[in-house]
């Protein structure tokens, strides 16, 4: 283990991708400041990691996010115990099932906004602005491979994850002469509880998600928060859509997503689930670089996705 006398704070930390995070920065030897809205499951984690570790420093901050005072309330808390937070991690953040129109919940999808927007925008405030007096920080925000194309079936979702990554980028240049870095994760579908919480479950992208492992992602991450990047996306199958998605138009990368985002028809059935949904996959890539490199040739498709 690394030793460290600094500390992180990490949302979603019950579960996931979260969790996973939560683990490398304690392999590394971080002071954790844990926050979601299950403390039980905050205080089992905080308990491991202070055993397997030896961590001087484990807090957990239960918190609904989607309550407008609570980035506020964490704040406090955490100036309350007397820490800094070097590193500010936002992962916590939900999704909704269903076409917008006709059958998803506007409660819940104002809840999506809530969490996954206002209280990471909210948390940046507060803890950047402290990170900006001393020159010195990291924030890294869990966006996903949804923010570079647009999401049928998680609309909601899918836009709140383009406003991370774009919020992300536009930081990075506002802080660019400091010595303070700003990350963008980007997983695609990944192997957590996800799915099953936004009435998910089924569609070819869950089926996908079930071969992508939480810890590959924290890991990825972590290296690229640590080398200073601008993101990272976790998967070789989502840097190809990551790729496809600045050289095929929007509405041939809607077309694929929803497909993704469907439940498959008998047909598929007969496949294991995540051989089916990976040869959807191979076939909208397939298909989708035959498009681009018809209309653009091959110098084209390789300025637009900026292969060196």
């Amino acid at each position: 283990m690394k030793t460290t006398e600094q500390t992180a704070l990490i949302t979603g930390a019950s579960s996931g991708i979260g969790y996973e995070l939560a683990k490398v920065f304690a392999q590394n030897g971080y002071n954790l400041v844990l926050v979601a809205r299950n403390t039980d499951r905050l205080n089992e984690i905080a308990n491991e990691l202070r055993d397997q570790h030896g961590l001087e420093t484990v807090i957990v901050i239960g918190k609904d996010l989607t309550q407008p005072n609570a980035p506020q309330e964490v704040y406090d808390e955490v100036k309350g115990f007397g820490v800094d937070i070097n590193i500010l991690v936002n992962d916590a953040g939900m999704g909704e099932y269903g076409l917008f129109a006709t059958e998803t919940d506007l409660d819940k999808e104002l809840s999506i906004i809530k969490l996954n927007v206002v209280a990471l925008v909210h948390l940046s405030k507060l803890f950047l602005k402290d990170m900006v007096r001393v020159n010195e920080g990291k924030i890294l925000n869990l966006a996903s491979v949804v923010s570079l194309m647009p999401n049928p079936y998680m609309a909601v979702y899918g836009a709140t994850k383009a406003f991370v990554l774009s919020f992300t980028e536009a930081l990075r240049n506002e802080l660019k002469d400091t010595s303070i870095t700003v990350t963008a994760l980007l997983p695609g579908a990944t192997n957590t509880d996800f799915f099953n919480k936004a009435g998910a479950e089924g569609t070819r992208a869950h089926q996908q998600a079930q071969t992508a492992d939480p810890a590959k992602v924290a890991a990825d991450g972590y290296a690229a928060l640590m080398k200073g990047n601008d993101k990272v996306v976790s998967g070789l199958m989502n840097k190809t859509q990551a790729l496809l998605s600045n050289v095929l138009p929007d509405q041939l990368t809607s077309q694929t997503m929803r497909k993704l985002m469907e439940r498959p028809d008998e047909s598929e059935e007969s496949k294991t689930p995540s051989t089916a949904s990976t040869l959807i996959s191979l076939a909208v890539i397939a298909g989708g670089l035959y498009w681009a490199y018809t209309k653009y040739g091959l110098p084209g498709v390789l300025k637009k996705v900026n292969i060196e």
